[in-house]
């Protein structure tokens, strides 16, 4: 089985990445990234090693080199994306060309391909900013300009269900230590400012909820995707729901003389809450470890890999 991964030298690329290394039943994956984010680490510390993964540096928007990659391999991963913090709203040119039209270019390639299986990862942020608890029947209602350009994406996808198994995953908040992190995820953030400034900043009162997933559980679910006989369709991503004060409480617990800075305290900030779905989750085979243990993890991880 040959594999696509389009955005995996990421922070969920490099993990999926990592995991589908070690899958007996795929023989060949091709990482399609134009490392925007410069994101070397998966050539550095991943510990991938040459000729089972091969790495091909290029655009979404690059129609021609697509279609060739796409005639050779079963399995497709679109991970490639104009990322962002769930609720921002800025580069709308540039979330619409690549989110949107970037997806559209793939979805045109695979059309025209011997593709099997098409893996889209979305986001959570097309339901857009809402108090009550969403599902997967919640109807997309998106306010950023990121979460506008993945629900456009989605709509190409589905034009390959019919012909292909094809899954759109919609992805909570993502944290947790990895070879190619992300910092400006909230937790990710909070960790590294609390390992190393002894302080973090809260915006608003704290009391916001969020929906988040650890990075391991997320890419262990992706992988499982890969020949798992999971009906095609429209899933939600998500393990937990937690304000932002029990997060951080729960720092604080790490480091018990952690300063927290308010921002705007005041200022009731807008939710994003996202009940689990249980046909994804069932599809875990990684431990399913406690916030509490995940965060001891991720504090031993930063101490053993700074000296400060």
């Amino acid at each position: 089985m040959k594999v696509l991964i389009t955005g995996g030298a990421g922070y969920i690329g490099t993990e999926l990445t990592r995991l589908l290394d070690q899958n007996p039943s795929v023989s060949e994956i091709i990482i399609f990234d134009n490392l925007s984010r410069n994101n070397y680490n998966i050539f550095l510390h991943s510990g991938i090693k040459r000729g089972k993964v091969r790495f091909i540096k290029g655009e979404m928007l690059d129609s021609r080199v697509l279609k060739q990659i796409v005639q050779s391999v079963d399995v497709i991963y679109h991970l490639a994306a104009r990322v962002s913090t769930p609720l921002s709203n800025e580069s709308s040119h540039l979330f619409e060309q690549v989110n949107h039209w970037g997806t559209a270019e793939l979805v045109y390639a695979t059309e025209e391909s011997n593709v099997k299986r098409f893996i889209y990862l979305s986001s959570a942020s097309i339901y857009g900013a809402q108090n009550d608890e969403i599902d997967i029947n919640t109807i997309p209602d998106p306010k950023s300009f990121y979460g506008i350009s993945k629900y456009r994406g989605e709509k190409h996808v589905e034009r390959l269900m019919p012909k292909m198994d094809t899954y759109i995953v919609r992805s909570s908040n993502v944290y947790g230590y990895g070879i190619s992190m992300r910092f400006d995820a909230v937790i990710n953030h909070f960790m590294f400012d609390a390992t190393f400034t002894n302080r973090i900043s809260i915006h608003g009162n704290g009391m916001q909820r969020r929906s988040f997933i650890h990075i391991e559980k997320a890419a262990n679910i992706l992988a499982n995707l890969v020949d798992n006989n999971i009906e095609s369709g429209t899933y939600n991503l998500v393990d937990k729901v937690m304000t932002i004060m029990e997060v951080a409480g729960n720092i604080k617990d790490l480091y018990p003389k952690l300063e927290m800075i308010f921002i705007n305290q005041h200022i009731q900030m807008r939710e994003l809450l996202v009940k689990q779905d249980d046909r994804l989750m069932k599809l875990l085979t990684a431990p399913d470890l406690s916030f509490e243990d995940e965060l001891k993890i991720f504090m031993e991880k930063f101490h053993n890999s700074s000296a400060m």
